[in-house]
């Protein structure tokens, strides 16, 4: 037996700061192998499985279901079983260093100089944490709260027979990091010329998900990491097929642990009386996940944006009626949001300004930051909170695949499986709040984004035609915008475009 191992919650590349722990797939006692999915955890943008990076025989559960858990903290205790002599302990995660050493110019430093791998491992977090930054109404990541360290491990002291990947510790959005342990649970060791050195959990999840072996995967990172751009590559390749077949399968998992009941509410007897209204308390939830996200960034958003609001009726009849044109020729037709959506990029096209963010130097000086693209957030409503997938370059994308895409996004948004690149890239965001039965909204702009549009319901309402009183499909439109990006006329001149393609969508649409 060798000394027990403490791995510590990973910030899993999404830049957040804690997690909710949904579920145990171990118990203590059970043996476990390396990078064998150990628990699932609940973050304010998915649902992801945490693998182990040790080996061994688990002697402490750090958390019960329904806990949330700061990065950093302790989430299990493996002891590992030496299988071998040495040469079995020589492939657990070496120790990182906590004193200077010398660099190759033999000077001690207080901070270690950066290394090729470490700056590998410094764009493999930038890969991973890509738009990953405050990205919905109420949803994202705050500003960073500490300072980030760069830790390095401990040089091999058996010549060349194994080496290890460092990974920078703390939180992608500058989270504390608590102490070395941190960089210590995300390293994996490598034997040399040993392919499927992986360090990130959505990598894994990737692969598996796809069925890619990551053991036959050459990998392009430093010393052979393998890195999400290779399981891209692998999924697009026709071999994937072959592999997953060829792929060995996972030993059987554990039988699954009867854990206690999730603590979603803390109800008691002796919960007292609320001294301002006099009434009992009946419980006490606590603020957290996507929930306490949504909160934080709603509140960023109306203390930060002058936001200022412009709606109109549109008469969306005509584009009723030509949707009904389309359902008797084709099986195939979009839903009405995703024509609306074709309209939107359309209008961004004539309006950019309304697809930008301001950005705030050092100094306090801001700019204003456009994009050579739309990428278009769709509001969804989950079990777990409101959360805003977005479509990559959607100016591109006809009614059709806009319809394919929307559907997609909502699908794996409920499911909790959107990845941080689909959650935290939007640049203008469409919010379909009709279908809770309701006409308009003063929607919260998605911060960094600098404006919003809201669909009502659409209804059967009285309408002039033409001089003639008449029953028309009208729904409302409702635009909130940033004041520091543009004036009242180009958000106007954007909600009317919008307006006029709903209400003649065959003009717009032969242009498009």
């Amino acid at each position: 037996m060798s000394e027990t191992r403490v791995f510590l919650l990973p910030d899993l590349g999404e830049g957040l700061t804690e997690a909710e722990l949904v579920s145990w797939h171990v118990a203590v006692g059970d043996t476990i192998s390396v990078d064998q999915p150990i628990a699932e955890v609940e973050t304010a943008k998915s649902t992801v499985e945490v693998p182990s990076p040790y080996a061994g025989i688990v002697a402490e559960l750090h958390g019960q279901p329904g806990e949330t858990l700061d990065v950093g903290k302790p989430l299990i205790s493996v002891t590992p079983v030496s299988v071998g002599g040495p040469a079995a302990d020589a492939a657990a995660p070496a120790e990182p260093e906590t004193e200077p050493e010398e660099t190759e110019l033999g000077e001690a430093l207080d901070e270690p100089a950066e290394t090729p791998a470490q700056a590998e491992a410094e764009a493999y977090r930038e890969e991973e944490k890509a738009g990953s930054g405050n990205v919905l109404i109420g949803y994202g990541t705050p500003g960073g709260h500490g300072v980030a360290r760069r830790t390095r491990a401990r040089k091999a002291s058996s010549a060349g027979s194994v080496s290890t990947l460092p990974l920078e510790d703390g939180a992608a959005d500058g989270g504390a990091a608590a102490s070395a342990d941190v960089a210590l649970s995300l390293l994996r060791t490598r034997v040399p010329g040993r392919l499927g050195a992986v360090i990130s959990p959505l990598v894994r999840r990737m692969a598996r998900e796809h069925g890619v072996d990551l053991g036959g995967i050459p990998g392009s990172g430093e010393g052979g990491l393998i890195m999400r751009r290779d399981v891209e590559a692998a999924i697009s390749t026709p071999a994937v097929e072959e592999r997953a077949v060829a792929a060995p399968r996972p030993a059987a998992e554990p039988a699954p642990v009867a854990a206690p009941a999730p603590v979603e509410r803390r109800q008691s007897e002796t919960q007292g009386v609320d001294a301002r209204t006099g009434l009992a308390i009946a419980s006490r939830t606590p603020v957290k996940g996507v929930r306490k996200a949504v909160a934080t960034n709603m509140a960023r958003s109306r203390s930060e944006i002058p936001e200022a609001t412009v709606w109109v009726d549109v008469d969306a009849t005509g584009l009723m009626e030509l949707r009904e044109e389309l359902k008797a020729g084709s099986d195939q037709v979009p839903g009405l949001l995703a024509f609306i959506a074709r309209f939107v990029t359309a209008g961004l096209k004539k309006y950019p300004e309304l697809n930008t963010r301001i950005e705030t130097a050092e100094d306090g000086s801001q700019e204003i930051v456009s994009f050579d693209g739309v990428n278009l957030g769709i509001a969804a409503q989950t079990d777990r909170g409101l959360v805003v997938p977005s479509v990559r370059a959607a100016e591109k994308l006809t009614a059709r695949e806009l319809d394919a895409e929307i559907r997609r996004l909502t699908d794996v948004a409920r499911q909790g499986k959107a990845t941080p690149t689909e959650l935290g890239s939007g640049t203008f965001t469409l919010n379909n709040y009709g279908v809770f039965g309701v006409d308009g909204s003063a929607a919260i702009i998605n911060h960094p984004e600098v404006a919003i549009l809201g669909v009502g319901r659409i209804i059967d309402k009285p309408w002039v035609v033409n001089g003639e009183l008449a029953v028309r499909k009208v729904t409302e439109l409702t635009l909130t915008f940033d004041h520091r990006v543009c004036d009242g006329g180009t958000a106007a001149g954007f909600l009317r475009f919008v307006a006029d393609a709903i209400e003649n969508p065959k003009t717009l649409l032969a242009d498009l």
